[in-house]
């Protein structure tokens, strides 16, 4: 079987700078932006930067240059990558595959919130959304306006997508990930300048040991896991996908070592504008750096409001946290898109409305999981959230479990390493990758997996 640029038109990477962004581009979402920050205020600060800074440049690296070289060596999307390695693991690609499927929605749902606060704060409305969180409560519980929003985000991602990987993610991503770098530090840089942003720094950078026993140090570790397999958008088809678009001739370890750091890096910072603001206007109350939708949608449009130039700023944070996850949600897409494209032989544009008319189907049941279905529950969650389970602690960490088990035990590292002289004339992470595959992530995969059901991080 030919591979997915040569059968279907698809195309490729026209540059290494080109992949390098798209790929941290994929990489940087709206978990470098609101979970990060709130895992290490909740975990130790400091302790927890180091923690995830040694997981990423071990365990991360592994597993991306391990996904990417896949891709790159088989020339195919996920599902055909895993059959052409070994037949006996086809179920892999396609359960591989479904997460995608299933997080790509959601995920536009999540997307739609952030593009009705953007234009709150630009229409200088954004003080209307600040309060005790029963506008977005109220906003999120009506179907009208996050089904607009939803649809919005949809379509601009598709219509990215659509225009191919050279043309379309790769041109957006050259413009995008700067913008969102530029940002990202300016934004960080203003907030430290705050009288009283001393404290938030100390409590975010500093390793608090308080109280920390050799449980939490554990639940530091399993946290830190967590937070790198979600950030870093591995088991989940896109690095397998972006990698069957890479040159043969570009570095393959020098490329997963630029998306490592444009990817920890843009969480760092986003950990120096949440937390210093977060602290400056709750009077240092850790407790409003809470998880979730709190954060992002609550807490901090509350921070603006109570700020000078709040409004402006505001505008600015999320027109950051929109191109997060606009560069996500474009490598999720196509990597459904090259899916079907590959599976059922079809162009380009037939694969990207097949894949739109898949996310408006799911994307609604999460949209009215808030409203018109709010009483449906599945495992006692709503549909968003179901959705995010199962893809995010169970799905994902089984994908990437069973495919050290098929790269550590069954093909042996080699596979990777063949892959990686292709471009390299030397291996310089074999032995760590050699190592982590066959040991070390087998076992991080199932702290993953058995986390979530022993305790409640």
């Amino acid at each position: 079987m030919s591979s997915i640029k040569e059968s279907k038109g698809n195309g490729g990477f026209g540059s290494k700078l080109g992949f390098v962004l798209a790929a941290a581009g994929s990489a940087v979402g709206l978990g470098n932006i609101w979970r990060f920050p709130y895992l290490a205020a909740k975990y130790g600060g400091g302790l927890f930067l180091i923690v995830y800074i040694v997981l990423a440049v071990t365990f991360g690296f592994t597993l991306m240059i391990t996904e990417i070289a896949i891709g790159r060596r088989t020339g195919k999307s996920v599902i055909g990558a895993y059959k052409s390695i070994d037949k006996r693991f086809s179920f892999l690609g396609w359960l591989a595959a479904l997460v995608p499927v299933i997080i790509t929605p959601y995920y536009c749902v999540i997307g739609g919130w952030v593009l009705k606060y953007l234009a709150m704060f630009v229409s200088g409305q954004g003080n209307e959304s600040a309060g005790d969180g029963s506008f977005f409560s109220g906003f999120i519980g009506s179907a009208g306006g996050p089904t607009l929003y939803f649809f919005i985000f949809l379509v601009l991602t598709a219509l990215v997508v659509m225009l191919g990987v050279e043309k379309g993610i790769e041109r957006i991503s050259k413009f995008m990930m700067p913008v969102l770098v530029v940002l990202t530090v300016g934004i960080a840089i203003y907030t430290m300048t705050l009288d009283g942003a001393g404290a938030g720094l100390k409590y975010y950078l500093l390793p608090n040991f308080e109280g920390f026993t050799f449980e939490m140090f554990l639940k530091t570790i399993a946290a830190a896991m967590g937070q790198l397999f979600y950030s870093m958008s591995l088991a989940m088809g896109i690095m397998v996908t972006y990698g069957s678009y890479m040159r043969k001739q570009d570095s393959l370890e020098q490329s997963v070592r630029q998306i490592e750091i444009f990817d920890t890096g843009i969480a760092v910072l986003a950990g120096l504008i949440i937390v210093p603001a977060v602290f400056v206007f709750s009077g240092g109350d850790a407790g409003a750096l809470n998880a979730g939708p709190g954060l992002m949608f609550i807490t901090l449009p509350n921070v603006f409001g109570s700020m000078p130039g709040g409004q402006v700023l505001g505008a600015i944070f999320f027109v950051l946290v929109a191109l997060a996850a606009m560069t996500s949600s474009i490598s999720l897409m196509e990597t459904v898109v090259s899916i079907i494209m590959e599976k059922f032989r079809l162009r380009r544009i037939p694969a990207c409305l097949i894949t739109i008319a898949i996310c408006a189907i799911f994307g609604m049941l999460s949209v009215l999981g808030y409203s018109a279905w709010d009483a449906i529950e599945i495992f006692g969650m709503q549909f968003l959230d179901f959705f995010d389970f199962i893809s995010n602690n169970i799905m994902m960490p089984i994908v990437a479990l069973m495919t050290c088990v098929l790269i550590g035990w069954v093909t042996k590292p080699k596979y990777i390493e063949d892959e990686v002289l292709v471009s390299e004339e030397k291996f310089k992470g074999r032995k760590l990758v050699n190592v982590m595959l066959k040991f070390v992530c087998i076992v991080c995969m199932i702290i993953i997996l058995i986390t979530p059901f022993i305790t409640k991080l």
